[in-house]
């Protein structure tokens, strides 16, 4: 288990976080990231389709991705993000292909995070719907971008002739969503479950039974407040803790 305490002070200069819709981040890992910014820490998010193809409502797709876009500009506030950047792709069609890498590639070497957050590459079988096939690409094109293109000057050179972007390290990956056995890590969210919340209730066109999607948010940190024997009543958020460059990690190794 890795201490995560250490990450939310002074050693973290930013944390870049992925999501492959809007309410991605804030299911997975919003109380962490209002933990981040209370600490002094810069977020900046990239959700990496419109959500265009999300909701319950007979709306025009591209009204839903306008609509979705305010709600998690909005939900983002609620946590301490001001910046929300969005790569544009379809809802459902996402690929970890060279085009959304090369963005991704783009995007990390302009932050320069200490920490990327991103959704989990590996289909979670205990509960599928984490599982959505943009959840998994948005995964895989960002730990695919992170090792070896974000850190290797002959990838995408065009990034570092015509935008002057060098070659950058990422010192850690924080994946959630993951499954149970790759659970490495858990945050205590306690203080800013309610954060957390808001930011959730944001996403107002995602959310038929507000109440029933708080009951399932609250008992899924409940039971991670268990599995990190937290206090009794304690909640966390969970994560599948990488370190890309360590201080024993080498070229190729």
């Amino acid at each position: 288990m890795i201490d995560t305490s250490r990450f939310f002070g002074a050693q973290t200069e930013r944390v870049l976080a992925f999501g492959a819709h809007p309410d991605d981040l804030d299911f997975g890992a919003a109380g962490t990231i209002a933990a981040f910014t209370t600490a002094g820490v810069e977020v900046q998010y990239c959700i990496m389709t419109d959500g265009d193809a999300g909701g319950f409502d007979d709306r025009d797709p591209q009204e839903t991705a306008a609509l979705r876009h305010a709600e998690q500009k909005q939900a983002a506030e609620k946590v301490g993000v001001k910046t929300v950047h969005f790569l544009g792709e379809r809802d459902g069609f996402l690929e970890a292909n060279h085009d959304v890498m090369r963005k991704v590639v783009r995007l990390i070497r302009q932050v320069k995070p200490t920490i990327v957050m991103a959704m989990h590459p590996e289909r979670n079988w205990d509960r599928i719907q984490r599982s959505h096939p943009d959840h998994l690409a948005c995964g895989e094109a960002v730990t695919r971008a992170i090792y070896p293109a974000v850190e290797n000057p002959f990838a995408y050179p065009e990034l570092l002739r015509e935008e002057g972007l060098e070659a950058y390290r990422v010192p850690w990956l924080w994946l959630y969503g993951a499954p149970k056995e790759r659970e490495n890590s858990f945050v205590d969210i306690t203080e800013y479950f309610d954060k957390k919340m808001d930011a959730l209730r944001a996403h107002f066109t995602q959310h038929p039974d507000v109440a029933a999607m708080e009951r399932f948010v609250q008992q899924q940190c409940v039971a991670n407040g268990q599995r990190a024997q937290l206090a009794e009543g304690r909640l966390a958020e969970a994560f599948h803790l990488v370190a890309v460059n360590a201080d024993d990690t080498i070229a190729g190794f």
